[in-house]
């Protein structure tokens, strides 16, 4: 079948024939995604990708001929676009990020029929694994909740979430996902959708601090389905609606700073704080990994390198001896 070809604009990407309908790549591969954060990520990436180097939108049908290149040439491409962001000062994390997402995305094209090559052999950036895991103190945390007038629904509802973020170590993200039927208040019981869980949610415990907490947040919330979001935005541009994740980390920078803590402060940054706050109370690694939910046990054995400062100590002996 011989189909008339589409003329564009831009001439260096092949056209696509009008007689087949390409399939809009980027949009299947967005959509298997399950996070929010990443699929916007993978978009604003590609985006930045086909705006840079070809001038262009990255809608489904330049997709397509940038994917029907010959492996070569868009290695060349994508080489020179590594080489520019190198070029402009960009991090080591935000290159590899990048060229994670374009990786994906050919990836999604071999899958699709539309694609022949691979971006594996463009590396990304090394970098040093390194985390800090420095935040605030028990005491300072203790100023913070102290911010937190009960007798108010705020005051109430934002000391539930401080407490979710320093007794169990959660992610705002995961906070902002609970609805009614995530907690079991008899039990003391919270199903979380954790990071990379995918749909599969998790059970943890609660302290009697952190359930009380909950329960006398619910009085002030009144009635709800159990499918509706457990914290809700109380200010008068969305109230009653689903409280985010960028909500619960204004909150959190509005909390430290009525309680004169200088340095910045995050929902991850409490995160880093609790955990950091166990292992100086004596709990194990391991016990602490039930605490944070980390997949892997080196991540948290950075928190503990951290804290027990083992560079500091050799140095010192190697300092005595001379």
């Amino acid at each position: 079948m011989t189909g008339r070809i589409v003329k564009v604009k831009n001439n260096t990407l092949p056209s696509v024939r009008d007689w087949w309908t390409q399939p809009d790549v980027l949009a299947m591969l967005l959509a298997e995604k399950r996070s929010e954060s990443t699929r916007r990520a993978y978009d604003r990436d590609v985006k930045h990708f086909f705006a840079m180097m070809f001038g262009v939108e990255s809608t489904a049908e330049y997709v397509v001929r940038f994917l029907a290149l010959p492996g070569a040439q868009a290695l060349e491409w994508v080489v020179r676009y590594k080489a520019k962001m190198i070029g402009q000062g960009l991090s080591e994390a935000t290159v590899n990020r990048r060229l994670s997402a374009l990786r994906a995305l050919t990836h999604k094209g071999r899958v699709l029929g539309v694609c022949s090559y691979t971006l594996e052999d463009i590396k990304g950036e090394t970098v040093m694994k390194y985390r800090d895991t420095s935040g605030i103190t028990p005491q300072e945390f203790k100023q913070i909740l102290w911010t937190c007038d009960r007798t108010t629904a705020k005051g109430v509802r934002d000391y539930a979430l401080l407490r979710l973020l320093w007794d169990n170590a959660l992610r705002r993200g995961e906070i902002a996902k609970l609805t009614m039927g995530d907690f079991d208040r008899q039990n003391s019981k919270l199903l979380v959708l954790g990071k990379g869980r995918g749909s599969q949610k998790e059970k943890i415990d609660l302290t009697p601090k952190t359930r009380d907490a909950i329960c006398y947040w619910l009085a002030f919330r009144g009635l709800a389905s159990t499918k509706d979001a457990l914290f809700v935005a109380l200010d008068l541009n969305t109230p009653g609606h689903p409280l985010t994740d960028a909500g619960i980390a204004k909150m959190v920078r509005t909390r430290a700073k009525k309680a004169n803590i200088t340095k910045p402060l995050s929902p991850h940054r409490i995160r880093h704080s609790s955990i950091t706050a166990a292992l100086d109370a004596g709990q194990s690694v391991r016990e602490v990994q039930k605490l944070s939910r980390h997949s892997k046990l080196e991540t948290l054995m950075i928190y503990d390198d951290n804290r027990q400062q083992h560079q500091l100590k050799v140095s010192s002996v190697l300092a005595d001896l001379v």
